[in-house]
């Protein structure tokens, strides 16, 4: 599992993972995505484009730092799921926990909004 980051406009953050998120992809990547988005305020988007598998461990690790996100006062929102990932989520309910958006553009045009809103 490989994690890449780079600032997006305005602020966003946009966090492309690659790989399976199982049990071994997810526990080398939950430290990395927690030192992101787990400690700081900010608006992470998290592009799922290249991940092709979502276990449970993935899961939690999603779900964890989302809520710690939420926590520092940022927003955490998922783009770009494969459709194997896209059901997984669904049928997890996640998507009704972390906003799951069709592409990056969108996502961060509803992290910025949400921003806003605040």
């Amino acid at each position: 599992m490989d994690l890449r980051s780079e600032q997006l406009a305005d602020g966003v953050e946009k966090i492309s993972l690659v790989g399976r998120m199982d049990s071994i992809g997810g526990h080398d990547i939950n430290v990395r995505l927690a030192e992101l988005v787990a400690t700081r305020k900010t608006l992470a988007v998290v592009d799922l484009s290249e991940v092709s598998f979502l276990a449970s461990i993935g899961i939690r690790t999603l779900v964890v730092n989302a809520r710690a996100q939420s926590s520092h006062g940022g927003v955490m929102a998922l783009a770009n799921p494969q459709p194997l990932v896209a059901e997984v989520l669904k049928l997890a309910g996640i998507d009704t926990i972390i906003p799951v958006y069709p592409d990056v553009d969108t996502a961060c045009s509803a992290l910025m909004a949400a921003a806003e809103g605040r």
